[in-house]
């Protein structure tokens, strides 16, 4: 065993690959909320929702793109994004990829942190099966890190999906370099400066 330093300024984490090859069974369980369809989503109103649900987990691969760099991805045809209401208000995302031939990867699949431990996480996923499986589609997959949600693998895994890879991934702290909030996500310490931290190429 060993221990590889990080830098301050720097987080690690382990991400796991997961896929399916074909679709699950079951139905999707009841849930109060609902979704809808952005056809043409704003990358502003997008970074918002995608702060709302993700900070907490240092979310940041969207918030270091351009409007424009975010737009040719949000806005391509094979991409499909879907918003979660309740009562009005937006409480969550799912974004399909459809971009490679054949598969569609879950790109991201989440919740507002107050819905979190109620079931809706299992609504939103059975929702996400249901939409990716469809004509022409033989692989689903998805991938999350040690600094998700804790449940998320274990959701994944419950759905269907089987974890095949594993990797490490370092990047400097967004809340360092004023992406997120300093105070979000108070379970990884912030141990690093602004002057310490260089920003991700874009």
């Amino acid at each position: 065993m060993s221990y590889d330093p990080v830098a301050d300024s720097d987080l690690a984490a382990v991400v796991t690959f997961l896929e399916m090859h074909e679709p699950p069974s079951g139905a999707v369980p009841p849930s109060l909320l609902s979704l809808r369809r952005t056809e043409e989503p704003d990358p502003d109103a997008y970074r918002e929702l995608f702060r709302l649900i993700g900070s907490r987990w240092l979310w940041f691969s969207r918030l270091i793109m351009s409007d424009q760099e975010l737009a040719a991805i949000i806005r391509d045809p094979k991409v499909e994004l879907y918003v979660v209401e309740q009562d009005g208000r937006d409480v969550g995302m799912l974004e399909l990829d459809f971009r490679e031939t054949g598969q569609c990867e879950l790109a991201f699949v989440g919740l507002a942190p107050e819905l979190s431990g109620q079931g809706h996480g299992r609504w939103l996923l059975a929702q996400a099966l249901r939409l990716a499986w469809r004509d022409g589609i033989k692989r689903v997959h998805v991938h999350t890190c040690s600094l998700d949600h804790p449940a998320a693998l274990s959701a994944y895994r419950r759905a269907g999906f089987t974890p095949y890879r594993r990797a490490i991934e370092r990047f400097p702290d967004p809340r360092l370099l004023g992406f997120l909030p300093r105070d979000c996500a108070p379970q990884v310490p912030l141990l690093g400066t602004l002057a310490s931290a260089s920003r991700p190429a874009t």
